[in-house]
């Protein structure tokens, strides 16, 4: 059996994985910024270190996922004047900061549930852990490397990288980054223009602030990961996931401050998610090509000719390999569509085949070697860094001969007994515990339609009485559950999801 690999982007080679306490893991991903709706960007790392977490249970290990929540002090690029995104949204949509994070929890909740994927272990939020925060600025303080200017905190990146590997993960040179970094906004209290903020001195006006110190503030971005990885999985714990735009400032940041604290290098093993583009393009506001995952679900975007179903959006991105860029597009979503049906349809026809108690001796011994390499395959590729993307390859190899038992075009004693029995077991394995791909039964469906044909009669009844209000209510509660009410020519109305 060969051992797990996977690709560390602190060496920037594939390693063998070994846990530093045997049988357990503790694995931090950085969750999202619930400052507005996640859009289809924020799916691939959910989705890839789900399916990281699904099979190192598998492989035997106990895991500690952590992933946060950010709802305080996330700048929107750093060097530019402190900004709290939620502060700034809670004001535009006339909200309370924390009804505003509740609002958008829920819905990355939701979406998370509609992609199948398992909760975390502990998901801890940057409000609830400001005190760690706090902790930790004062030891890197006390330790030489942060300097206090107007009651904000910097750290001192300079003096850091005169005696440790600062720019190791991201490949960045620290000569670049005084050199390229812009002058913004704020930049005059820094000693150095690449030095990042771990406390910001908050304005009168700002709305999210605490007592520190150093005054009445907020915490940077960065700090906050350091302190719950530190607290939930120790001074040094095996993998941190994320996606690659996070490598610089964010996860170099991290390495800095924890290393001062901990006086040790965080993370065994850094893995990062490749992006997302849209046909050709990456995804951006200045494109206008951003997809919130509603809109994904709804088909209500212009780039998108339909809407798609959570387990196709699922099933596309572990189609790829999660190093890879992966190119998003109505062609090739509806390719995975098709493929993702034609693989669960063979799946689950496998699942109720019943070998009853005739022992098969494998009639066919060139189909019965070239069935079990390819069932051998599933475990060989999941362990050459996570592919996905080759171990689909081998199922659907497999696809031909479940369909020809199916249709007897292969003859029930082609396979030995022991092999089909295998095969039934590592399908239903890989496909719905380890990649959380599930199908919507028929009696889910028909009593879900039901539910929806009361709501389309409500909305009519509403409409007819002129009740606008009610009318717009349930259409745009059910926009916001990535359900579509369209309004027929007829006067009829119909949903999609």
């Amino acid at each position: 059996m060969s051992q797990l690999k996977v690709y560390n982007s602190l060496t920037r080679q594939k390693e063998i994985f070994e846990s530093i306490t045997p049988g357990h893991v503790g694995m931090y991903v950085c969750g999202p910024t619930v400052s507005g709706e996640s859009h289809l960007g924020h799916a691939r790392p959910y989705i890839t270190f789900d399916v990281l977490y699904r099979y190192l249970t598998h492989l035997g290990y106990k895991v500690r996922y952590v992933r946060n929540i950010t709802d305080a002090g996330h700048f929107e690029e750093e060097g530019r004047e402190a900004e709290d995104k939620i502060s700034t949204k809670a004001i535009l949509e006339k909200l309370e900061p924390m009804e505003l994070v509740q609002k958008y929890t829920n819905l990355f909740h939701w979406a998370m549930d509609q992609f199948n994927t398992v909760k975390p272990s502990i998901e801890p939020t940057a409000t609830g852990h400001i005190v760690e925060q706090i902790g930790m600025i004062q030891q890197i303080i006390a330790a030489g490397y942060a300097y206090e200017v107007n009651g904000s905190v910097y750290f001192d990146v300079k003096k850091y990288a005169a005696s440790h590997d600062y720019g190791k993960l991201s490949g960045r040179v620290i000569d670049d980054l005084l050199e390229t970094t812009r002058e913004l906004d704020g930049q005059e209290e820094k000693r150095d223009r690449a030095d990042f903020a771990l406390w910001k001195n908050a304005a009168p006006e700002h709305i999210m602030r605490w007592q520190s110190p150093w005054g009445v503030g907020f915490p940077g971005w960065h700090i906050e990961c350091s302190a719950m990885a530190t607290k939930y999985l120790g001074a040094q714990f095996d993998i941190h996931g994320g996606g690659m735009d996070l490598q610089f400032p964010h996860h170099e940041s991290e390495i800095a401050q924890s290393t001062i604290c901990n006086h040790t290098a965080p993370v065994r093993y850094w893995m990062h998610n490749n992006m997302i583009t849209i046909n050709g393009k990456k995804m951006g506001k200045s494109y206008n090509n951003v997809i919130k995952l509603t809109e994904l679900f709804s088909g209500n975007h212009p780039i998108l000719e339909k809407a798609y179903h959570p387990m196709t959006v699922r099933f596309f991105i572990l189609q790829t390999q999660y190093r890879s860029t992966l190119d998003f597009g109505n062609e090739a979503l509806q390719a995975a569509e098709k493929g993702l049906k034609r693989l669960l349809e063979a799946h689950e026809w496998l699942q109720k085949y019943d070998v009853g108690n005739t022992k098969y001796e494998a009639k066919d011994a060139a189909l019965e070697a070239s069935s079990l390499k390819l069932i051998a395959e599933f475990e060989e590729f999941m362990n050459d860094d996570l592919n996905t993307a080759k171990a689909l390859a081998s199922m659907f190899e497999l696809v031909p001969v479940i369909n020809g038992l199916k249709d007897k075009h292969i003859a029930a004693d082609a396979l030995s007994s022991e092999t089909i029995v295998l095969m039934q077991k590592q399908m239903k394995l890989y496909i719905e515990d380890i990649f959380g791909l599930k199908t919507i039964s028929a009696e889910d469906s028909g009593r879900f339609d039901s539910v929806m044909q009361i709501l389309i009669e409500l909305r009519k009844d509403a409409k007819s009485k002129k009740d606008f209000v009610t009318s717009d209510k349930i259409r745009n509660q059910l926009a916001e559950l990535g359900i579509q009410l369209k309004d027929e020519k007829d006067g009829g109305m119909s949903y999609s999801i």
